[in-house]
């Protein structure tokens, strides 16, 4: 049979899952996509977390724990996900280990409501390394205008950094420039650069939701032929901002000094049209260095019929200008585009963030009271955590 993930890893795209619970650990499951499907990171958000948590049987027990303790519900939280962060770097060790620190990483979200507070940011970023305190976590900071000067903090500090929900060129060339930034601070603070990891989280699927959704609504047919050109397209250009800048002179200082290479993470790949191939954000987006974060419906179904055509993206860039010419041609505004998804991405996440936190705030209420007391099978889940070495 043809191992069509295995062809993806070796065209230089890293297989990373867009997912993580206390199931999908005390199951095995996430270690079985490491050692069967070449899934070799985790990104997490705190709608993922929203949802884990939501299956209340498998956290009843470390909730009693919190209950008992008094503990407040917003550390409480932190209690709960940075638990299986850790968890889930442990799994995730081995590949950390194999490629010499580049893969193997498991991602952490700062809280998304200080996402315009660059010292909070740095603040919160600081408190989850140490909480989690595994050489393979990321920390993940929005890539709004106060999360920048927050990247650079961080990552001076010799943490590593997941810059998430990038939407446009512009700030992506930004994000570049924090990154190259923090880490000629870190070499300044006597930090080993060779140990300090970023991806840069560029968002693909959710452009042509919001490009398409304005191509509809334009209604002509100039139009409608654009209609899910335009996210592939913003990556690719993205891809060759990448190029550029770690192409430098001022990057080779940095990589001379044992750096790293901040790799372009694409995310949101899941097709939100059922019109559109369902691999469509993984096939046309395969270049060397790069990662794709994918829920793991996807990763199926490239195992299943995905097709590794070599690099689909450095080949392609006059053709992604096109699109971004003909775009304007028809009246979508991109520069509009970008900072609605910019906006609503915070938003979105922030509202996750509520639900997570009324979530336990019930939880924690409902074990206090004596109404939620752990299942067998929570019990179970607790002793497999504890044998794997976590702690609440």
């Amino acid at each position: 049979m043809t191992d069509r993930l295995s062809e993806l890893t070796a065209a230089g795209v890293a297989v990373w899952l867009d997912d993580l619970s206390r199931v999908r650990l005390s199951s095995g499951g996430l270690d079985q996509l490491r050692r069967e499907q070449h899934v070799a990171g985790v990104t997490t958000n705190p709608t993922i977390f929203a949802k884990a948590l939501a299956d209340a049987d498998t956290y009843d027990w470390q909730l009693r724990d919190l209950a008992t303790r008094g503990v407040e519900v917003e550390e409480s939280v932190r209690m709960l996900t940075t638990y299986d962060v850790r968890w889930a770097c442990d799994v995730m060790r081995p590949s950390y280990d194999g490629s010499d620190g580049v893969d193997g990483r498991v991602s952490i979200e700062v809280d998304p409501r200080v996402a315009h507070d660059t010292d909070k940011t740095v603040a919160e970023a600081k408190a989850l390394w140490w909480l989690v305190d595994r050489p393979n976590l990321f920390i993940k900071i929005p890539a709004t205008e106060a999360g920048l000067p927050a990247i650079t903090a961080t990552l001076a500090e010799g943490i590593s950094v997941n810059v998430t929900l990038i939407f446009g060129l512009d700030r992506y060339s930004q994000v570049m420039e924090a990154f190259l930034a923090g880490l000629e601070q870190a070499k300044a603070n006597g930090h080993d650069l060779s140990k300090i990891g970023s991806v840069a989280s560029f968002f693909v699927s959710r452009v042509d939701a919001e490009v398409d959704k304005r191509l509809e609504k334009i209604g002509s047919d100039e139009a409608k032929v654009l209609r899910g050109k335009a996210a592939v397209a913003n990556a690719q250009l993205a891809y060759e901002r990448y190029g550029e800048v770690f192409s430098s002179d001022r990057w080779q200082a940095l990589a001379d000094a044992g750096a790293h290479p901040q790799r372009p993470l694409w995310a949101s790949t899941s097709t939100k049209n059922p019109d559109y191939r369902d691999v469509i954000y993984v096939e046309e987006l395969i270049a060397p260095g790069t990662v794709n974060t994918m829920p793991e419906p996807v990763i199926h179904a490239y195992a299943d019929h995905g097709e590794t055509r070599g690099d689909t993206i450095t080949g392609a860039y006059d053709a992604a200008r096109k699109v971004f010419t003909d775009l304007e041609s028809v009246g979508v505004d991109m520069s509009d585009v970008i900072a609605t998804l910019e906006r609503e991405g915070v938003e979105k996440f922030e509202a996750s963030w509520q639900e997570l936190l009324d979530g336990v705030r019930k939880s924690l209420g409902a074990a206090a009271k004596g109404t939620g007391r752990p299942s067998k099978a929570a019990q179970g889940n607790a002793e497999a955590a504890q044998q794997a070495g976590g702690n609440a």
